[in-house]
């Protein structure tokens, strides 16, 4: 599987994904007017091999950009720019076409050394991104709940991949709840191709070599993190089915209806609804109001989804299936069989 890799590069920190210049493309399209004067930063960038600096530097003009900042990483080749880059962490900084060729030529780009090895928590790294205005890059993986949380903290607008599973963690989860973050626009289902380094180990299925000999690895559950609003965000999820209680199971632990599928969503139920996470693709702010998360987990607990049984009965209901802990949902099933539930955000309709 191509998480089993994804998970490697976790442990080993190698997070080192390049994004394909299609998959840019197709979500900064849906954003354009967030972008004129604006200065844009990709503080996990490699020009050599990413294409986020390509796409903003060539598309400076036609999205009236201020100017662009690129961090990069602890540069390998030292061909890249210069002699004696070698193993030197740089930065790039582009201001826009000054020959009239509407190309950003290479004396047109400042490269210039880091003091740093150019992570992302350093205060020269710091220091651009409270220059910036708009994030947009893929994260490292690894540490993606620190990188949110540090543009959080800068009141910074982006643009970022990352894993949707990343959403049941305690950083992210309320960021969602209070309508500071949500899912982008173009991403919604399937996998990923992500573009890796030659040293990368190819072990699992989906990944391989192209025909140019560039190694790549697919991945999925990755969606497109943001604060930048878009029209499709605020359309209504158009409802079709109609409420009845053989259909919509109601959980022994907590007072909310089960809906297994977003599409299945009642159009005449306005009580709590535990919906799966990929909710979140269809979520409208104006339509529903996220309450919280069912995860078994602390944040589950924070967020008010405890069980609203005392102890004798909850630990009844262990008994049967000792996969339920608190923060966690379940119900009987139409052969009376308690069902205990993996991951539910916990939504009810606005009126």
């Amino acid at each position: 599987m191509a998480n089993k890799n994804l998970n490697k590069a976790k442990e080993a920190k190698k997070d080192e994904f390049y994004t394909q210049l299609e998959d840019i493309n197709n979500e900064l399209r849906h954003y354009r007017e967030h972008f004129r004067g604006k200065t844009v930063l990709c503080n996990c960038d490699d020009p050599r091999v990413s294409n986020f600096f390509k796409y903003f530097a060539y598309n400076f003009e036609f999205l009236g950009l201020k100017k662009l900042i690129a961090t990069c990483y602890k540069s390998q080749d030292a061909n890249l720019f210069s002699e004696g880059t070698s193993e030197q962490a740089v930065y790039l900084v582009y201001e826009g076409d000054k020959n009239g060729n509407n190309i950003p030529d290479d004396e047109e780009i400042e490269v210039l050394p880091l003091k740093g090895d150019g992570d992302f928590r350093s205060t020269e790294c710091i220091e651009f991104l409270k220059e910036s205005d708009i994030v947009v890059t893929n994260p490292p993986f690894s540490l993606f709940r620190e990188y949110v949380t540090q543009l959080v903290k800068y009141d910074k607008k982006f643009l970022i991949i990352g894993n949707m599973n990343a959403i049941s963690t305690k950083e992210i989860f309320p960021l969602f709840m209070n309508n500071q973050v949500w899912f982008g626009a173009s991403i919604h289902s399937g996998d990923r191709k992500f573009w890796v380094p030659d040293d990368y180990e190819l072990d699992a299925a989906g990944c391989g070599v192209d025909e140019t000999g560039r190694k790549y690895i697919r991945v999925k559950g990755v969606r497109w993190y943001t604060n930048l609003d878009y029209k499709e965000r605020n359309e209504d999820l158009i409802l079709y089915k109609s409420y009845n209680p053989d259909d919509y199971p109601t959980y022994e632990n907590y007072d909310a209806i089960d809906v297994s599928k977003t599409s299945d969503i009642p159009m005449d139920y306005f009580g709590k609804m535990g919906v799966p996470i990929s909710f979140l693709d269809k979520y409208n702010p104006f339509q529903f109001e996220i309450l919280g998360i069912a995860n078994g987990s602390e944040l589950g607990v924070e967020c008010g989804i405890s069980s609203n049984l005392n102890e004798s009965e909850f630990r009844s209901l262990v008994k049967e299936n000792s996969n339920l802990r608190r923060g966690k949902v379940c119900y009987r099933d139409k052969n009376g069989k308690l069902q205990v539930l993996y991951n539910r955000i916990i939504i009810r309709r606005k009126q």
